[in-house]
């Protein structure tokens, strides 16, 4: 079956970076739009950024604008999140998902997404 398993996240000083990785293993292919999305304590899950099967389109939640860059590499069936200037409020276990009704498009709802990771801790420490 579809895997899709999520590292790199731990513990890291405000201002601080981290890249979360997800791979994808199982009948999957490549034409599928991925993204990562958080769950903070308190708060429901929230779409952080999301890319289409080429990289052609991205769409990022505002809190991550500026800071955050998603990006892929097919051949690996991997999408990745590169956190910088990184806050208290990023704080959260981030997922990341995929979408195979959707290739081109950058879908936020969650409904949108059949296959999710376990999820990654990232905390951010003041």
């Amino acid at each position: 079956q579809v895997q899709l398993v999520e590292s790199g996240g731990g513990l890291v000083q405000a201002g601080g970076s981290l890249r979360l990785s997800c791979a994808a293993s199982g009948p999957i292919g490549s034409t599928h739009t991925m993204g990562w999305f958080r769950h903070a304590p308190g708060k429901e899950r929230e779409f952080v950024a999301i890319i289409n099967w080429n990289g052609g389109r991205t769409l990022y939640a505002d809190s991550a604008k500026g800071r955050f860059t998603i990006s892929r590499d097919n051949a690996k069936i991997t999408v990745y999140l590169k956190m910088n200037s990184l806050k208290p409020e990023d704080t959260a276990v981030y997922y990341c998902a995929i979408s195979r009704l959707h290739s081109v498009g950058v879908p936020t709802a969650l409904s949108a997404y059949e296959y999710w990771g376990q999820g990654t801790q990232v905390t951010v420490s003041s």
